[in-house]
C-alpha cells in the first residue's frame, strides 16, 4: 500500500487521483469513477468531490491500493 501525504485536513477524490499519478486530468478521473474502478474504504465511489481524510484507503483498479496520510505540519 502506497501512502500519499496531504498537508491539509482533507483532499477531494479527483485531486487525490491526480496526486497519486493514477490519472493526469480531471476528465480521466471522472471517467475512471464512472466506470466503477475506484473503491474508497472498500466501497464503490463515483463522486469526484468526495472528501478524503487521513486514514482513508483508496483502491484503483489496475493501479493499486493507496492510503491518505496526514502531513507532519498538522496542528
Amino acid at each position: 500500500m502506497k501512502k500519499i501525504v496531504i498537508h491539509s485536513g482533507y483532499i477531494k477524490l479527483d485531486q487525490f487521483l491526480k496526486l497519486s499519478d493514477c490519472v493526469s486530468t480531471g476528465g480521466m478521473a471522472k471517467a475512471l469513477l464512472q466506470e466503477g474502478h475506484v473503491l474508497v474504504n472498500g466501497e464503490r465511489e463515483d463522486r469526484r468531490g468526495r472528501k478524503l481524510y487521513p486514514g482513508d484507503k483508496v483502491e484503483v483498479k489496475g493501479e493499486g491500493l493507496f492510503e491518505v496520510a496526514g502531513g507532519e505540519e498538522q496542528a
